[in-house]
């Protein structure tokens, strides 16, 4: 089982990688802004995804920003991207399941506490 932060960083990245996809010439401060990290996480996350082989970047010698730069997915990039996706799709759902267990683990208990007293007791929980 991944711990707390290897899920953060995996959903870091993810965001990042949807950012990529959705606006390829997307700078890094707004990659950082967009996806809720600092500017140093995001070059940093950007840098491993490099390093990782699921995006390459490009500079344009002709574009007069010269510190411009596109960032896109490589095919292997598209399918870490997709395996990320349903990954944190299926998790989702099983957070979500969880919650409402325990939802309806919550609501019963405070029906069995309030069994006579109806004032304490929202009336879309009374019986």
């Amino acid at each position: 089982m991944a711990s707390r932060r290897d899920e953060e960083r995996a959903y870091a990245q993810l965001k990042i990688m949807r950012l990529i996809s959705e606006s390829p010439e997307i700078s890094t401060r707004q990659l950082a802004e967009e996806a809720g990290v600092s500017h140093g996480s995001a070059h940093y996350i950007l840098a491993a995804l490099v390093e990782k082989g699921w995006v390459k970047i490009q500079n344009f010698a002709k574009n007069p920003r010269k510190l411009s730069y596109t960032y896109f997915l490589t095919p292997k990039g598209i399918r870490e991207k997709t395996k990320l996706t349903w990954k944190f799709i299926e998790q989702k759902r099983q957070e979500f399941v969880k919650l409402q267990d325990d939802i309806k683990s919550l609501e019963n208990e405070i029906k069995k506490q309030s069994s006579g007293d109806d004032t304490t007791v929202p009336a879309r929980y009374q019986s």
